[in-house]
């Protein structure tokens, strides 16, 4: 009998403590099923229907949205091949120079916290700013950085975000300098993880300062540059708001993304079953990308 009731009033125990760790997680459990999953649920039902705001109400369509997309519909392939330039652009810049930056505030010199605040800022202060003052610089007319190249011969400097040539890369260059400073605080927080003890042992072999990159800190920072990447990835698939501050996917459809196209479709064209078709289209993309990566990164690990 003694035994019985040690066993329930343990079990009462550890219910009890599971109870108040679930009381802890609800909150946020509660805003993801309500804000996220239901959303998400709905827009995939959404993306069967034909919903125009103010018009005859749902209208259930099966694939019709999905055929107009990959038959008819011209913006989604120049969205996705925008969206795949602006990914394979940004992410390998944005994570080298990331890392390169990392490396050189790691080193003992003066005033490195006062570099990272500076290349920190950016990434906390508001888009609306940061892209304000990077369209000033790039200003075709009368921007500081068209104004320097005249001074040094170059009489046509291009027109950045004017021009459907480098509109893209001028958004590139604006999204690298806004992250740029997050990523380097991570791979910071990496390389200062790193064991000493290996940089002595490779030294006391005679490695030189790329060796030691090579064989020490770049395999240290692998599960950082997965993280770093998948981010990233995820990160530029998504993103609208700095095309839709400077650019408004022009000129043209020079920048339109996929996002922006989602945008676009919704709120502008207010077809919504159909924005929430090419929604899903991202969403697939970005859950294969995502696997691949985890993939990589056990392979990787393991290796």
């Amino acid at each position: 009998m003694a035994n019985e009731n040690m066993k329930r009033k343990k079990g009462k125990l550890e219910t009890k403590k599971t109870l108040i760790a679930y009381s802890f997680i609800l909150p946020n459990l509660a805003g993801f099923f309500i804000f996220t999953f239901l959303p998400i649920v709905f827009s995939l039902f959404l993306s069967f229907c034909e919903w125009k705001a103010g018009k005859d109400g749902l209208k259930f369509v099966g694939l019709e949205n999905f055929k107009y997309m990959l038959t008819k519909d011209k913006s989604f392939y120049i969205s996705l091949k925008n969206t795949l330039y602006y990914t394979v652009v940004t992410v390998p810049l944005t994570l080298f120079i990331a890392l390169g930056l990392a490396m050189l505030i790691n080193k003992p010199i003066k005033g490195k916290v006062f570099f990272r605040s500076v290349l920190f800022f950016p990434y906390i202060a508001s888009l609306v700013a940061v892209a304000v003052v990077w369209m000033a610089l790039f200003n075709p007319e009368r921007g500081p950085v068209n104004g320097l190249l005249m001074n040094l011969g170059i009489a046509n400097p291009p027109r950045w975000a004017a021009s459907q040539t480098w509109a893209m890369p001028t958004i590139i260059g604006l999204t690298i300098w806004k992250g740029m400073g997050y990523y380097m605080i991570v791979y910071l927080a990496g390389l200062q993880s790193v064991p000493s003890e290996l940089y002595e042992a490779a030294e006391l072999d005679g490695a030189n300062s790329w060796n030691k990159f090579l064989h020490v800190t770049w395999p240290c920072l692998t599960p950082t540059t997965f993280f770093v990447l998948m981010m990233l990835v995820v990160a530029t698939f998504k993103s609208y708001d700095i095309m839709y501050i400077t650019t408004q996917g022009g000129p043209g459809e020079a920048t339109k993304v996929l996002a922006y196209h989602i945008f676009n479709s919704a709120f502008v064209s207010m077809k919504f079953g159909y924005a929430s078709a090419i929604s899903m289209v991202l969403f697939v993309i970005i859950i294969l990308l995502t696997l691949f990566q985890f993939k990589m990164e056990k392979r990787f690990t393991n290796y």
